[in-house]
């Protein structure tokens, strides 16, 4: 997509961007996403979100990245940092996060890639990854080379009551380390 700027947000920008992220959020959860809110989710409770996101980006832990078309915050991803001496490589992706009305784009498939840039910039070679067993993230994720390495029954709880499986997923970023195996 010819106009489209990935960059990463600072705290003060995510204070900034408050009311863009909090419908980026809504707009999510309203179309279904397994994200951790249910619907109808109000803005003041997307805006509290984002302020925790916030506080964890002003203390180090939590890499967000925006994804802006024509000038409009149309995605996100985070990237929460493992912080233990023996995970220093390792980081989870999370709530990737494109707009409907931006969506078929390859927006999602670039703030990824971003991402993983992000996460090889600051030293993490493992990211990891959860999502709904069949959403079409599962296809996004397996197609970039994400490995599936289990399922968690019943993870999540939909709109409708139901209790959703989750798919935990990893990829190591060099393609040096191939697949380790246990």
């Amino acid at each position: 997509m010819a106009d489209l700027l990935i960059r990463r947000l600072d705290a003060d920008a995510v204070a900034q961007h408050a009311a863009s992220l909090a419908a980026l959020l809504i707009d999510a959860v309203e179309d279904g996403a397994s994200v951790g809110f249910l619907p109808p989710l109000a803005e003041d409770a997307a805006r509290a979100y984002w302020s925790g996101i916030r506080a964890s980006i002003a203390a180090g832990h939590r890499v967000l990245l925006a994804a802006f078309a024509a000038g409009d915050l149309v995605g996100s991803v985070q990237m929460d940092l493992a912080d233990l001496p023996n995970a220093s490589h390792r980081a989870e992706v999370m709530k990737l996060f494109v707009h409907r009305r931006a969506r078929k784009r390859g927006i999602a498939r670039a703030l990824m890639r971003a991402i993983e840039d992000e996460a090889r910039q600051g030293g993490r070679r493992l990211l990891v990854l959860n999502t709904r067993l069949g959403d079409v993230a599962e296809r996004l994720y397996a197609g970039m080379g994400y490995v599936k390495s289990g399922l968690i029954p019943r993870y999540a709880r939909s709109a409708s009551g139901e209790l959703s499986t989750t798919v935990i997923m990893y990829r190591w970023l060099d393609e040096q380390d191939g697949d380790p195996t246990i």
